[in-house]
């Protein structure tokens, strides 16, 4: 090979080498990161005092499921009270989420569309519009509803990891004026 050729062929296999990284720093940025669901898998039980605006305390005992999935995770928790001749009401709730393109924001599947394909709910059908967010050690899980009247209705969960287990948040609200709210923390299990 001459010394010709031999600088050629090293200008191209630099040019080559350089569009390759070029190409893997492009795909970096194309692909969204994704947040690390692993250490808040597990499940949680502990009590509460529910708070309602009318100044009312209603104890509840909770408890929190976090599982992770190939496409996301899933969150199941539930509430049960005991009402005042003994018997005891619970309502328990199990909502799958997956990835969205922004780094640390997952959308809700609740649904299917005709394709298969998992959708959100729709809100101006009345059904809550439900979305999720990682961020550091909080995971916040977010339900929107639109009421008949044309207002809305918020609820927020915020999921903070902590020593004892996962500190629980939640703030329900109508038209910015809150209605509901509980701070407790959950004993990992």
């Amino acid at each position: 090979m001459t010394r010709s050729a031999a600088l050629t062929f090293n200008a191209i296999t630099r040019l080559q080498l350089l569009a390759g990284l070029t190409l893997l720093a492009l795909l970096s940025f194309a692909v969204p990161a994704r947040a690390d669901i692993s250490k808040f898998v597990g499940s949680y039980k502990g009590s509460a005092d529910v708070l309602s605006a009318d100044g009312t305390v209603q104890p509840r005992d909770m408890s929190v499921e976090i599982g992770a999935s190939d496409k996301g995770f899933t969150v199941r928790w539930t509430s049960t009270r005991t009402r005042d001749d003994g018997t005891e009401k619970s309502k328990s709730y199990a909502i799958r989420f997956i990835p969205s393109d922004r780094n640390g924001i997952y959308a809700a599947a609740m649904g299917r569309n005709v394709f298969g394909h998992d959708v959100q709910l729709d809100p101006m059908q009345g059904e809550p519009y439900v979305w999720a967010r990682l961020s550091g050690d909080t995971l916040s899980v977010y339900s929107l509803f639109v009421t008949d009247e044309g207002g809305y209705e918020i609820q927020q969960y915020d999921r903070t990891l902590v020593d004892e287990g996962l500190r629980l948040k939640f703030q329900r609200l109508r038209n910015g004026a809150p209605l509901r709210s509980v701070s407790t923390v959950l004993k990992r299990q």
